[in-house]
């Protein structure tokens, strides 16, 4: 799991963009946040996982404090998980969310010029669904 800084263009109180990706088959799934609290990003995650079935680990280059606080709220709703810990923009650990992260960024880019829009909450659905 990753979040996309996306204040300078915030649209609808919307300010970052979600990435989660699945280890094993890269599989994407891209929500637009409000904030980066951990109550939001643990609601968003329980969403996912009530879809695809809950999580054993989750990885993140966050800070440990801030990444703990979303476990402790995710624990709140369902049960015992793990975190791993990587380091900040590190390839051996992040690099495959990090190249998607750019990838989104630019999809995302091109979508809202061609259309001329600002509403990129909206168009992230077709950008995962493109994705």
């Amino acid at each position: 799991m990753d979040l996309i800084d996306m204040q300078s263009q915030s649209f609808n109180d919307f300010r970052y963009i979600m990435n989660y990706q699945d280890h094993l088959t890269k599989f994407v799934i891209l929500r637009p946040l409000k904030t980066k609290r951990a109550k939001e990003i643990a609601f968003n995650l329980m969403d996912i996982y009530t879809i695809f079935g809950a999580l054993a680990i989750l990885h993140s280059d966050n800070g440990r404090e801030f990444v703990n606080k979303i476990i402790i709220e995710l624990n709140e709703m369902s049960g015992d998980i793990k975190i791993v810990h990587g380091k900040p923009r590190h390839s051996q650990s992040q690099g495959s969310i990090e190249r998607a992260n750019r990838d989104f960024e630019d999809m995302l880019a091109t979508r809202m010029a061609k259309n001329n829009s600002t509403d990129w909450p909206t168009a992230l659905k077709f950008i995962q669904f493109q994705k």
